[in-house]
């Protein structure tokens, strides 16, 4: 009988599977590229609402915030249909390969057209997409690496998996905003 490492352990593996520094690697990523956008997001969007004719500093600012907030919304909102698609139609696996491609092509928008409130609004639209088929499935999918012969291993796996989105989290609202300020946003994006 074979198995298939996307949708099941392998029970035999007494040691880490190979997939988890990839799966791993992957959320570490997203954590940093999401909250590291995230410190320079509601500065960027006021820019450009001035830039794009508001009244005044005030409602540019408004007007931002209103962006940023929806966007946060859509992130934490679209998850529900990810958990739907993974479950009814593509799979874990396939859901985060497919929409963490997704999701870097909303970060990619972003630093090409990052002086258009456009670009901002179609990159933040992808991300916020990518992002529902990245956070109801990764931590799962990690937790289908491990069978019977590593089972034991699973809560060193889970401490270096919330480890590494709380380093990516923090070393980014750190790096993001200094990559701003010595590179660009297009840099920072």
């Amino acid at each position: 009988m074979s198995y298939n490492p996307q949708t099941e352990p392998d029970h035999e593996i007494t040691g880490y599977p190979p997939g988890v520094p990839y799966i791993i690697g992957n959320e570490g990523c997203e954590r940093f590229s999401f909250y590291g956008m995230k410190t320079i997001l509601q500065v960027h969007l006021t820019t450009l609402f001035v830039a794009a004719g508001a009244a005044n500093m005030v409602m540019a600012e408004e007007e931002a915030q209103k962006v940023v907030h929806l966007f946060i919304a859509a992130v934490y909102t679209f998850p529900m249909i990810g958990a739907i698609i993974a479950d009814r139609l593509l799979g874990k696996y396939h859901t985060i390969i497919w929409l963490s491609l997704v999701y870097c092509a909303g970060h990619a928008v972003l630093a090409v057209a990052e002086n258009s409130l456009t670009g901002m609004y179609i990159g933040l639209g992808l991300i916020a997409i990518g992002a529902g088929g990245i956070k109801p499935c990764v931590s799962a999918h990690v937790g289908d690496q491990f069978g019977r012969g590593n089972w034991h291993l699973i809560t060193k796996i889970f401490q270096a998996f919330y480890f590494i989105i709380n380093f990516g989290s923090f070393f980014a609202t750190l790096m993001i905003p200094w990559l701003r300020k010595e590179y660009g946003t297009s840099v920072a994006f």
